[in-house]
């Protein structure tokens, strides 16, 4: 399965191909969207388990600069509480106009608590009277597991609009064109 910039998320690294038809998954986020997001992504048979499914109520720290160290102590954290397969994400809109900007403080842009319709229109402003609109989502996957960590990368190119199209997806997807597509 893939996304519209050809991801393909759901293709796993060899080693844990023939294991995860019959694993229990951890899909550490509380974020509901993307725990949608990730279902639809995984194999047949995959049990895929939320925070809440175990749980765990604690906020993650996501301390770090980068959506890599991020991914990783939210996998982490989950993993040394149950022991269970884990996989996390951390993802965001980097703006060429911005320096890259949100970046991994996509979800937090605007200020806490976190806000799509102000996100949105923080992006909007932050862009007012600039030609340059392009921007990538960046994703970061880590898998870990007994047998030790995995980390996979999705990005996909496009342009910022300069007002929200649609009614469907959540944070940033109201603004964002993939590269190939009309609005």
């Amino acid at each position: 399965m893939t996304d519209a910039c050809g991801n393909n998320f759901g293709r796993v690294a060899p080693k844990y191909t023939r294991i995860l038809p019959f694993m229990k998954l951890v899909l550490a986020s509380n974020n509901s969207h993307k725990l949608v997001e990730l279902r639809h992504l995984l194999p047949a048979g995959v049990e895929a388990l939320s925070l809440a499914d175990l749980g765990y109520t604690k906020p993650i720290p996501e301390p770090f600069d980068t959506f890599r160290e991020n991914a990783f102590v939210k996998a982490k954290t989950i993993f040394d509480f149950c022991g269970l397969p884990t996989l996390s994400d951390d993802s965001g809109i980097c703006v060429d106009a911005l320096n890259g900007g949100p970046g991994v403080y996509s979800a937090r842009f605007a200020g806490e608590p976190s806000n799509d319709v102000r996100n949105n229109k923080k992006l909007i402003d932050s862009l007012q009277g600039i030609a340059n609109r392009k921007a990538h989502y960046l994703a970061i996957l880590c898998f870990i597991s007994a047998q030790g960590v995995q980390f996979f990368e999705g990005k996909c190119e496009g342009t910022i609009l300069e007002s929200p199209v649609g009614s469907n997806g959540f944070g940033y997807d109201p603004l964002f064109v993939p590269d190939g597509y009309a609005e």
